[in-house]
């Protein structure tokens, strides 16, 4: 499918708009503003997602959870998450395309390296992948070899036994302080961008005043240079309980895309996430 086949159809806020790359997001940070993000896990919603004027969609390994029905995200392959990157691929408009590396891609930087090319040969244009300073060997490799990255820090789900569930992140004064010095270590070690979870916002913000590539944030405040929520927790479908940030913008509206398109304009207009979404 020609990605730029249905540009004729798109909303006027988003049509004829190039396809959004890193230099379009690094654009958006100088100028202040705000990346949309959401997940997307199939051609039909990576297509009404773009369509709605979401800048990146992440093809997370959520799905285990919001497709597979696990407990964790621990029992998604390699194999799942390049299946689906390549359905989201075959739909998206106009969005960046960013892939999660799954649970055990840091066996080795073999592994890593083996892994983040598939994902790239399947349609990806940005790995994530979840770790701290330890991993500026495998954003170093990932990034000889031409593939961009962009780090998870804070609340890290392939790490929820060792955190004891869904906690947040950074609450103490050695937690957040190592939390910043991870942010910046990685940046200089070659991360294209950084995703922050669960973390309070004074935290965020310093890391913010820390480090100079994009930064994109769920439950981590409105300090960070754009949001991204899961597309079921946007739609209302995922089952409760919720975390504090989760907000259904499917209530108010009459459609998927307005829902969608709503999503979008809180976040540029910062009415997402509110200060009751956020951690302290």
């Amino acid at each position: 499918m020609n990605n730029n086949s249905n540009n004729s159809t798109l909303p006027n806020t988003v049509k004829n708009t190039a396809p959004v790359t890193l230099s379009s997001l690094q654009k958006q940070k100088a100028l202040k503003e705000k990346t949309t993000c959401l997940t997307a896990y199939d051609a039909s919603f990576a297509r009404v997602a773009g369509e709605a004027g979401v800048d990146l969609l992440l093809i997370g390994d959520s799905l285990g959870m919001v497709l597979q029905g696990n407990t964790s995200t621990l029992p998604v392959s390699i194999e799942h998450m390049v299946y689906h990157t390549e359905c989201v691929a075959r739909g998206r408009v106009r969005s960046m395309i960013m892939s999660d590396l799954p649970f055990l891609s840091t066996v080795s930087e073999i592994q890593c390296l083996d892994w983040a090319g598939k994902l790239m040969q399947a349609g990806a244009e940005i790995v994530k992948l979840e770790g701290g300073q330890w991993a500026t060997s495998y954003v170093e490799q990932l990034k000889r070899c031409g593939i961009p990255v962009c780090v998870h820090l804070g609340l890290t789900p392939q790490y929820v036994h060792q955190f004891g569930g869904y906690k947040v992140q950074g609450k103490k004064l050695d937690a957040a302080q190592r939390l910043i010095e991870d942010a910046q270590v990685l940046e200089n070690s070659g991360a294209d961008m950084l995703l922050l979870e669960c973390i309070p916002i004074s935290v965020t913000e310093k890391i913010m005043n820390a480090v100079h590539i994009p930064v994109i944030g769920i439950g981590a405040g409105k300090l960070t240079d754009g949001q991204i929520l899961v597309m079921h927790d946007l739609l209302g479908v995922s089952p409760p309980p919720h975390a504090r940030f989760v907000e259904n913008f499917l209530t108010n509206q009459n459609s998927i895309h307005a829902a969608i398109a709503a999503y979008v304009d809180a976040v540029r207009n910062q009415t997402y996430p509110t200060d009751a979404q956020s951690f302290h």
